[in-house]
């Protein structure tokens, strides 16, 4: 398993897969927004999406949890 963590501190804009999804690596899996900036975070793995932590409107640190894949 391969936790995607946040890379700077934000607000969750777009959730742009489900628990379950397939997903391959560099795939786009989350938007955050931090100052007025869409900052993409893309899947390290590829594999299935075992859990997501976050929803639209949180507002997440540098280094949270933000979902976890397994490969």
């Amino acid at each position: 398993m391969a936790a995607v963590k946040s890379t700077m501190a934000g607000t969750v804009f777009t959730v742009n897969v489900a628990v379950g999804e397939e997903v391959s690596v560099g795939q786009v899996v989350l938007v955050l927004e931090s100052m007025k900036m869409e900052i993409p975070i893309e899947a390290d793995i590829a594999g299935k999406v075992s859990a997501i932590n976050v929803q639209v409107g949180d507002f997440v640190n540098e280094e949270d949890t933000l979902l976890t894949i397994e490969s």
